[in-house]
């Protein structure tokens, strides 16, 4: 009954809370009393609250909110193939990968960002799991291992893509990296949830065969599972939502390590449940701590800094309030 009230309380939370974050930002053309006096008495500079509404705080929200629930849910499907509760995106070496793509994009413009981040993610995740994979078996020491090493040789590449980049396009990389949501618009999204609606529909869709992937080789071919072929799919689509997430909103560090535990501690395993609820969760907590990154100071933090300082105090917590945990 706990869980189930828990659920639903995580897929009724997205909606009120995008809704609530409309009326936070450090405008102050557009506080909650001035669109309160807009919507209800049409004072105030109309058009003006429209515009930030519409076409800053809106746009910024929606981007936020797909890719916090992306990297939720690509964490999710990685732990579940490699059978690994360590693993994520960022330490396979995929937000490397996709983050030296995009910058190589961004710097000499060669191909588009989203396509060049998918490439060089999936080429870092594909090199850890061939370093790491040993007379058909993957060690979680060696997964992690291989992952530091692809990491360290795609931020050395990406170190060396700033160096000589334009300086006006080294700042915006820079900014990149630390992992921002204050371009986000319009079009970013539009270039974003194409991408990113794709790898998560493949995911939900193979939620329940996660289950059986998760047991082991063997056991997923005893019920007529192709494994080597779901988990490429899964691997693919993962890396498409993962790498789409950090081309448009940079590197977000552990964050698909640290949601995928808090949702198993709070629901269990069962990642035919897990999987929508990592989605759900990953962005409405993203959301959040957006919000919170916006609005703490008169200058705006880089999000990918408060995701480590708020979401891995969250998780100690949740850590000692119960002890629900991987084997639950």
């Amino acid at each position: 009954m706990k869980k189930r009230i828990i659920s639903i309380s995580i897929y009724v939370l997205p909606l009120p809370l995008i809704l609530a974050s409309l009326f936070i930002g450090p405008s102050q053309s557009a506080t909650p009393e001035a669109i309160f006096r807009a919507i209800f008495y049409d004072t105030g500079n109309v058009s003006l609250i429209h515009s930030v509404l519409l076409d800053v705080r809106l746009p910024r929200i929606l981007l936020t909110f797909l890719v916090g629930g992306s990297l939720a849910i690509s964490g999710c499907s990685f732990q579940a193939i490699f059978r690994n509760p360590l693993t994520d995106s960022y330490i396979l070496g995929l937000s490397s990968g996709a983050a030296f793509g995009a910058a190589l994009a961004l710097a000499y413009s060669f191909l588009p960002v989203q396509l060049s981040a998918f490439l060089f993610g999936l080429l870092a995740v594909g090199l850890s799991y061939y370093m790491a994979r040993k007379n058909k078996n993957v060690s979680i020491v060696s997964l992690i291992l291989a992952g530091i090493i692809v990491s360290g040789i795609f931020t050395a590449l990406l170190t060396i893509v700033q160096f000589f980049s334009d300086p006006f396009r080294l700042q915006s990389i820079v900014h990149w990296t630390m992992g921002n949501l204050h371009n986000a618009s319009w079009e970013k999204l539009e270039s974003s949830v194409i991408p990113i609606t794709a790898g998560v529909f493949i995911l939900f869709i193979f939620r329940w065969r996660l289950n059986v992937l998760a047991l082991g080789d063997d056991e997923a071919r005893t019920v007529g599972i192709n494994p080597e072929r779901d988990q490429l799919i899964v691997l693919i689509a993962a890396t498409l939502a993962s790498s789409s997430a950090v081309a448009a909103a940079g590197i977000i560090g552990l964050y698909g390590l640290i949601v995928p535990h808090i949702v198993r501690m709070l629901n269990g395993p069962d990642n035919r449940q897990s999987i929508p609820l990592n989605f759900l969760f990953g962005g409405a907590f993203l959301l959040i701590i957006d919000d919170i990154s916006r609005t703490i100071a008169g200058f705006e933090l880089p999000i990918g800094v408060f995701t480590m300082l708020i979401g891995a105090p969250f998780f100690i917590f949740l850590m000692k309030k119960t002890n629900i945990g991987w084997n639950s």
